[in-house]
């Protein structure tokens, strides 16, 4: 039984006796996967460029056993209905299966890449917040790729399951996601914050011990469901593309921050003043000044002075609400309230359009931006957000150990 996220036994057996009572025998193992906030670096990984995720303490579970007869049976605890059963020769990439769609598409990943996998029987429970932004997806999907390489003894880096989850949800799931939250789930470590350069996938864990400097780190669920699959990711990924067409670089990555005004410039030529022009040249200021912000971020914890981050993530808020435009009302509250309370930054994390914020903050204080918030959502009328306990953040360890 392995893992990239440590599990109670008492949370492994669990979900193992639940697998039992539903399929009528023991599954083999179970693993784990953690969800991811992404303290800084948006929409830049399909840009090739940086970001700095890091692991959550919650975690998609999954308890299975191997099959050889090409049948897939599939089973969450979280998603009410029966298993869903399939066959892996006929697997239908954008086939609209829901939630699972994402495991399916995992095993699809794999035997598109040549892999024999003959079948199993996967029973799922998660305590990652679906629609938040935390990356449940590919926790989901890094987990059945963990269970799935090492039943079929596969030899698969953690790296390679990365990739062949992001293939999973680009190519059947249908959703053009970079490879940051695959990679975050699979790889950062405890006690670290994971610079990824999504380029050649090289990554260094920078250090990152909050409690050390007296910090902690809020993760602030609005409670409003992002969805991904509508168009608008889509959307943004083609503009960021066309603007990297219309500079002559393959991708935005290759943009320097010093010649970003006169990449700017160019575009005013190149596109003139039409509404796609207007949104490309935004896309492609906030893609470049986020790469920019990663490097400042790393820079400053390098240097020990975490709380002068807190003014980037709120800057790079900024840019994501006014340039990429994905930011909703009730994350731009988050952002206001926490920072006029005391907080050091706040930002949205992933995807945007609803989910999550980031709030850095004194630990002393955390409390009382958390019920600062609360009462302005409660002024404004929006449900009450979640900020338990368990959404501080809390070191994880990414190393494959048993659970």
């Amino acid at each position: 039984m392995t893992a990239v996220a440590p599990v109670a036994e008492e949370s492994a057996a669990a979900v193992a006796a639940e697998f039992t009572a539903l399929y009528g025998y023991e599954p083999t193992g179970v693993w784990a996967a953690p969800g991811r906030v992404n303290l800084i670096g948006e929409y830049t990984d399909f840009n090739e460029g940086f970001v700095m995720p890091l692991a959550l303490p919650h975690t998609v579970v999954a308890a299975v056993a191997r099959r050889d007869d090409g049948v897939l049976r599939l089973h969450s605890a979280d998603a009410p209905g029966p298993v869903v059963e399939l066959t892996t020769g006929s697997l239908t990439p954008l086939s609209d299966g829901g939630w699972a769609a994402y495991p399916a598409g995992v095993v699809w990943a794999l035997r598109e890449a040549g892999h024999a996998v003959g079948g199993a029987d996967l029973h799922l429970a998660s305590t990652v917040p679906t629609g938040a932004g935390l990356s449940s997806s590919a926790a989901l999907e890094v987990a059945t790729a963990l269970a799935l390489n090492d039943l079929y003894e596969l030899g698969l880096t953690r790296r390679e399951l990365a990739l062949l989850a992001q293939r999973a949800e680009n190519a059947f799931v249908g959703v053009p996601c970079g490879v940051m939250d695959q990679m975050a789930s699979a790889a950062c470590e405890a006690g670290h914050v994971l610079h990824l350069d999504c380029r050649d996938l090289s990554v260094r864990q920078v250090p990152f011990d909050l409690s050390a400097h007296g910090l902690c780190l809020l993760v602030v669920d609005t409670r409003v469901k992002h969805e991904l699959g509508d168009g608008a990711y889509a959307e943004r990924r083609a503009g960021c593309e066309a603007g990297a067409r219309a500079l002559g670089v393959s991708h935005l990555r290759d943009v320097p921050f010093a010649e970003l005004h006169s990449a700017l410039a160019r575009l005013d030529e190149e596109l003139g003043d039409e509404l796609d022009g207007e949104k490309v040249r935004r896309y492609v200021r906030h893609v470049v000044s986020d790469d920019h912000r990663v490097e400042r971020v790393i820079s400053l914890l390098d240097a020990g002075d975490i709380r002068a981050a807190g003014a980037v993530l709120t800057e790079g808020h900024i840019s994501l609400r006014d340039d990429l435009r994905i930011s909703c009302p009730e994350l731009d509250l988050v952002v206001e309230v926490a920072c006029a309370g005391g907080a050091l930054g706040a930002r949205m994390t992933g995807g945007g359009f609803g989910g999550s914020a980031v709030v850095l903050v004194e630990a002393a204080g955390a409390e009382a931006v958390t019920e600062a918030v609360r009462e302005a959502f409660a002024g404004a009328g929006f449900a009450e957000p979640r900020v338990p306990d368990g959404l501080k953040y809390v070191p994880v360890s990414s190393s494959l150990s048993g659970v």
